[in-house]
């Protein structure tokens, strides 16, 4: 078991040190995953920011996606749902608009003005507080993707062995616990409390700070 997400992130940075270089970005999938990856961040005295992931369901069925948008400005498409959905660019369209409001309101409460990270020929450690069913975490691996990094490592405390194992777009795994049977991500912390925007907000406040103290 494990204590909560800061204990998860420290258990992490312990084995993360072969991926970490002077290249490496940390990158959390908000709200969970931004505890977890603060702690490696820290520990490794590496950069961190965050990477905004939302699915553009189909609506009244959001179980099926067109794709996912996320941080940078980057859209994926799930080209066999464009297919079975009746006119699927105009409502497509639609969706994204919403969505992409959503995304820049947060990506404004998490990360102000500050741009977002060049990522071409970059290694990135990207963190959540676990893992499913793998659909955020695979929709922002593609995301990813298209910027270019030269080196991608997945950074979990617990993953379902099966949805772990869909992540192809992942150079590396790094993964501190696969359970069988699996229940669920919280079963297996004995505090998982949802973190909120002012906690993610503290500890990006937190981070800037320690990278000023080290500049």
């Amino acid at each position: 078991m494990l204590r909560d997400r800061k204990d998860a992130g420290k258990k992490l940075a312990a084995i993360l040190e072969a991926h970490a270089n002077e290249n490496t970005l940390v990158l959390a999938l908000p709200r969970g995953g931004v505890p977890v990856a603060f702690e490696i961040a820290r520990r490794l005295k590496l950069p961190m920011d965050v990477f905004l992931v939302r699915k553009l369901g189909v609506p009244g069925h959001e179980e099926l996606a067109f794709g996912a948008i996320a941080s940078g400005g980057v859209r994926v498409l799930n080209r066999e749902v464009m297919r079975d959905v009746p006119h699927a660019r105009a409502v497509l369209e639609a969706v994204t608009a919403r969505e992409m409001e959503e995304l820049q309101r947060r990506s404004a409460v998490y990360r102000g003005a500050k741009p977002f990270p060049r990522l071409k020929g970059r290694d990135i450690i990207l963190v959540d507080d676990g893992l499913a069913t793998g659909a955020t975490m695979r929709a922002a691996l593609a995301a990813l993707r298209l910027q270019g990094p030269r080196r991608i490592t997945v950074a979990l405390p617990v993953a379902e062995a099966g949805a772990s194992a869909k992540l192809r777009k992942a150079d590396a795994v790094v993964c501190l616990m696969q359970p069988e049977p699996f229940y669920s991500v919280g079963s297996w912390y004995r505090n998982f409390d949802q973190t909120s925007d002012a906690e993610v907000c503290a500890l990006m406040h937190k981070l800037e700070r320690y990278a000023q103290v080290a500049a």
